[in-house]
Order: structure tokens, then C-alpha cells, then sequence
């Protein structure tokens, strides 16, 4: 059985509470989840947050184990460093019946995510990018994607 994954990406508008109503390609796979709730926090490298399904928190100090034991030579100290900046940040995050989530400040704040969010499906995690960072950014793709979702004429 292929799980459903999360495909697509919105601009969606933030409140001064850090409120924002997820796009429909984000409520359609979180309605076929048990929780209804999110694990969001810090991208480990780019500028922006990452949600994951709170099923996935056991996937990923599994992964963080499996690259630990493979740099354990090279990089001894890469692991504590990688392991901070995936747990350090993520938090819980409710989502109510209408799919109106917050996003916590502190994670608004890193992301510099203002009053508008670009969110990006990622397949098995959806990313949260302040639009003006996304157009920015070194990812020629993102910043095309941000762009047209902005509907600027550099996109052309």
C-alpha cells in the first residue's frame, strides 16, 4: 500500500497569532492520519520549518542514529550538532476541525515567516518557507515555485 504523500504547495496567510489554515493538499493526507496534529520544527539546513506526521518522531532518531554510526570516525561530533538542530526545535503542534494550526513564534521567528507562508509538499513532510526567503534562496527550483506563487514577474 502506498502511503499518501504530501504533493503540492500554497501560499497561505498568516495571522498576528501565528495562525494559518493548512492548504487542502496538507488536510487531505493529515485527514487520513490518527492525530490531528503535526511535528513541525527547524529545517536541519535550510531556512525554513519542516512538519512531519508525529508517527515519522521514531524514523527520525533512527536516521540520526544510522548517519551517527557512519561519520563516527570522520565527524565524531557531526551527530550532537545534526541531532540539536532536528529535535531542538520540533514541537507538537494541534490542528483544529477547520485544519487552522499555529505555528509557535520562536519557529515564525527562525523561519522568518511573516504574515504569508509558502508551504511545499516533500513527499513524507510538508516545508513552511517565508515566501521572501524562498524567492531568495539558493534553490533555483524554490525560487521559481515562490515566484509564481507570489505571482511576480521573475518567474518568467
Amino acid at each position: 500500500m502506498v502511503e499518501a504523500l504530501f504533493m503540492g504547495s500554497a501560499v497561505c496567510a498568516v495571522d498576528g497569532e501565528g495562525g494559518v489554515f493548512l492548504p487542502t493538499f496538507v488536510r487531505t493526507v493529515l485527514a487520513l492520519r490518527p492525530e490531528a496534529a503535526i511535528l513541525l520544527g527547524s529545517h536541519e539546513t535550510d531556512l525554513c520549518l519542516v512538519a512531519y506526521d508525529p508517527a515519522q518522531a521514531g524514523e527520525l532518531q533512527l536516521e540520526c542514529r544510522r548517519r551517527r554510526l557512519a561519520e563516527e570516525v570522520s565527524r565524531p561530533d557531526a551527530c550532537h550538532a545534526r541531532a540539536r538542530r532536528i529535535f531542538g526545535l520540533l514541537q507538537a503542534v494541534a490542528i483544529d476541525a477547520d485544519g487552522r494550526s499555529i505555528l509557535p513564534e520562536l519557529l515564525r521567528r527562525r523561519a522568518r515567516i511573516g504574515d504569508t507562508a509558502l508551504i511545499v509538499g516533500t513527499g513524507g513532510a510538508f516545508e513552511v518557507w517565508s515566501p521572501q526567503v524562498a524567492l531568495y534562496g539558493q534553490d533555483f527550483g524554490l525560487r521559481a515555485l515562490a515566484a509564481l506563487s507570489l505571482d511576480l514577474p521573475q518567474a518568467a
